[in-house]
């Protein structure tokens, strides 16, 4: 992959550049995800927010994550698909779904999370670190991202 990325929706109406590589990625198999997705889970990749220029209207719809901080789902206005992400632990970055990639044969999780909720018929990659539920403390560290706040 080179540094800089792009994707959007499936219409074409919502575009966005990245200027980084992202500083995570991972498949999260929480319910939430599943029913956001569609599928079986979410594959998701995460960037500062101040390396990504979009361009188009999308709307938003905001969950509570069982640990009562909220998730923002950015979707296109018109085809409805799914762009982006805004997690309230990390302020600063902005997620993207792997399926919004113009290139997502680069795309490659670091990790699952909330793999207790994968559903059966799901097959978990082995080669990935997995958590049963978020990403642990000592994972997040090693990837040096913005501090997240207790809680």
């Amino acid at each position: 992959m080179s540094t800089a990325f792009s994707g959007g929706c499936a219409c074409g109406a919502v575009r966005y550049e990245c200027t980084v590589e992202p500083l995570v990625s991972w498949t999260c198999h929480c319910r939430d995800c599943q029913q956001a997705s569609g599928g079986a889970f979410s594959a998701l990749l995460y960037v500062p927010q101040a390396a990504l220029t979009s361009t188009g209207t999308s709307k938003e719809y905001t969950v509570t994550a069982l640990n009562g901080r909220t998730v923002s789902r950015r979707f296109c206005a018109e085809c409805g698909s799914p762009v982006f992400l805004k997690a309230s632990v990390w302020p600063n970055m902005i997620g993207m779904w792997a399926g919004s990639l113009d290139d997502p044969s680069w795309y490659r999780p670091q990790a699952a999370i909330w793999v207790a909720s994968a559903q059966p018929w799901d097959t978990l990659n082995p080669t990935i670190r997995q958590f049963r539920q978020g990403p642990e403390e000592d994972f997040l560290n090693e990837l040096h991202l913005p501090e997240v706040p207790p809680g």
